[in-house]
């Protein structure tokens, strides 16, 4: 299965105030496994970012002057994700500005949703994680991902964040598996397998309790059945 992890950077929030794409993050996922393949863009919007939003992500006005408009980069953009399942925190907001720029194409291409499933891993967190906070900062510290260099916002670096995020999420435990050796299943998931030990391996050592710590453990409960006003229900030496 090839997912692609996707995050913008925009002018400002409102898509309805005309505000627009400045920045587009990709990496691939092929197989539940990170591929090292990436798209990354700067956009010039034609138009000013926000105050804002200038502080959100440290891009300025003077850094978008040269770059390429977003009917330059569409082509490149829409064949990278053609196919995949676009995995996004908070879709919505993504979709809604990727779709804006189609349009303005004037009909060249259809809306993001005829080339990609879209995956949401806002509400899925929100439904594993009810009544707690799912930024994704919060899932980077959930999930122990490393977000030390996210001082500012940036489409690939939340793009690759968020990719860390979504595979531990959706990984299960199957590192925890105790002696099981992992192979990578049809599916790509980690499978584990169950080790048999032999029977002709060496008897465990058990070191037992001597008659003074035994006379000692005894001791103890017979404290524990008094203080619990006779409703210890630990085998005594007298019952």
């Amino acid at each position: 299965m090839r997912q692609v992890v996707l995050d913008t950077e925009t002018t400002g929030l409102e898509v309805a105030l005309d505000h627009r794409i400045i920045e587009i993050g990709c990496v691939e996922i092929v197989s539940r496994k990170l591929t090292g393949r990436h798209f990354h863009r700067y956009i010039n919007p034609q138009r000013e970012v926000d105050a804002g939003a200038m502080e959100v992500h440290g891009i300025s006005n003077e850094d978008l002057a040269d770059k390429p408009l977003f009917a330059q980069v569409a082509a490149e953009f829409i064949e990278f994700v053609k196919g995949a399942e676009l995995v996004i925190h908070n879709a919505p907001f993504d979709v809604g500005f990727l779709n804006a720029e189609i349009d303005k194409l004037g009909g060249e291409y259809q809306s993001l949703e005829a080339y990609c499933g879209i995956v949401d891993t806002l509400p899925m967190a929100r439904q594993m994680h009810p009544g707690q906070r799912n930024s994704l900062d919060a899932l980077c510290k959930r999930y122990g991902v490393d977000n030390s260099q996210r001082t500012l916002h940036g489409a690939l670096l939340d793009a690759e964040i968020l990719a860390d995020v979504y595979l531990l999420m959706t990984g299960g435990q199957v590192d925890l598996v105790l002696g099981g050796d992992t192979t990578d299943s049809d599916q790509g998931e980690t499978a584990a397998t169950i080790r048999r030990l032999t029977t002709q391996r060496q008897p465990l050592n058990v070191i037992r309790a001597s008659d003074a710590e035994l006379a000692l453990h005894q001791q103890k409960l017979e404290e524990i059945n008094q203080s619990s006003g006779q409703a210890c229900r630990w085998p005594l030496a007298d019952a």
